[in-house]
């Protein structure tokens, strides 16, 4: 990667760039994206379960109850209606 034009300073091209945010590509990348999937998905409700860290959960009442799935970059949603309320 270089830097774009006008970055580069005098004599100094041998300098990089610090990242704010992963591009695509990258290996950190999908680690980045899940990241901040999970944030969201935690703010909305849903506890991570403890034995997969790719299933999240959400338990109301007895028989009331909400399951996300996330697999690579498939999402699965499913639960008893009114399951829960986020």
């Amino acid at each position: 990667m270089e830097q774009p034009p006008g970055f580069v300073a005098q004599g100094e091209s041998s300098l990089v760039c610090k990242l704010r945010r992963s591009l695509y590509g990258l290996k950190q990348s999908p680690r980045a994206w899940f990241k901040k999937f999970s944030h969201v998905v935690q703010n909305f409700g849903l506890k991570r379960s403890e034995v997969d860290h790719l299933v999240f959960y959400c338990h109301t009442s007895p028989g009331r109850c909400v399951y996300l799935i996330v697999y690579v970059d498939d999402i699965v949603i499913t639960g008893n209606p009114g399951g829960c309320s986020m």
